[in-house]
């Protein structure tokens, strides 16, 4: 990405970028015997309400480094969910471990931006976005060394994702329009994953039962917040989720 061709914001992160080194790497970390566990920052949520408003973030990235996350989400959006980029900075500062930047990004100056804070990986919602930006962000982070994590919820939207050479695929369990969870989402799209992919299984993940289920449908990972930032034992909870064994069985080959 040549920073003269692109807008000025986009240049002066570009150049940052440059004289970064890598970040930790995101998906390799997700594959292993057991099924991962991303731990998320989570202080509010439009369908819980305040989770945790009080939550001293270096402190709670830890707590999850300590019960075994592989990897932390760290939601920056501040209106809905009471984060910041600043939470990003703090986070890579105090913990070792690969950050996804969960946010609503739609445009390639956040994947720059995101990159330049640290994050080893950014989301990106595939119904957010049309086709056409979806595979400029895919490229985007490509050119500049981040992961993108597709967030689908059905299989057409797979579908696309796959076809834009998507390597991180997160089901997301729960509807954005009416905040409603079903569980089922994971179990029907899961199995629908190359297993050449790794496959998040989001939302609804309480229990290690929970986890046992998806694993069961395939997936390599999954994604808890709410439950793990409401926690009074965030390390303790992140515990009780780890060691279930990943299967893959259930996916395409």
């Amino acid at each position: 990405m040549r920073a003269d061709a692109l807008t000025p914001r986009a240049a002066e992160l570009t150049r940052l970028i440059e004289s970064l080194g890598r970040p930790p790497a995101f998906a390799q970390v997700l594959r292993r015997a057991q099924v991962a566990v991303i731990a998320e920052v989570k202080r509010s949520s439009p369908s819980k309400g305040e989770i945790n408003m009080r939550l001293d973030l270096e402190k709670q990235v830890r707590a999850y480094n300590d019960g075994g996350a592989v990897a932390i989400s760290i939601l920056t959006e501040p209106r809905r969910f009471g984060g910041s980029n600043e939470d990003l900075l703090r986070a890579r500062a105090a913990v070792p471990i690969p950050l996804l930047k969960k946010d609503f990004h739609v445009d390639v100056v956040q994947i720059l931006e995101a990159r330049s804070l640290g994050a080893s990986a950014a989301l990106v919602i595939a119904r957010a976005v049309p086709p056409s930006r979806l595979k400029e962000l895919i490229k985007a982070g490509d050119d500049v060394g981040i992961e993108i994590l597709v967030e689908v919820r059905d299989a057409n939207e797979l579908d696309l994702a796959l076809s834009l050479d998507a390597r991180l695929i997160g089901v997301n369990n729960r509807n954005l329009e009416t905040l409603e969870i079903d569980a089922d989402t994971a179990l029907r799209i899961l199995p629908l994953i190359p297993q050449g992919v790794v496959a998040i299984a989001e939302s609804g993940v309480k229990t290690v039962a929970d986890v046992n289920r998806v694993a069961a449908a395939g997936a390599d990972a999954v994604l808890v917040g709410s439950e793990l930032s409401g926690s009074p034992d965030p390390e303790a909870a992140v515990r009780a989720l780890t060691g279930v064994t990943r299967t893959g069985g259930a996916r395409k080959g």
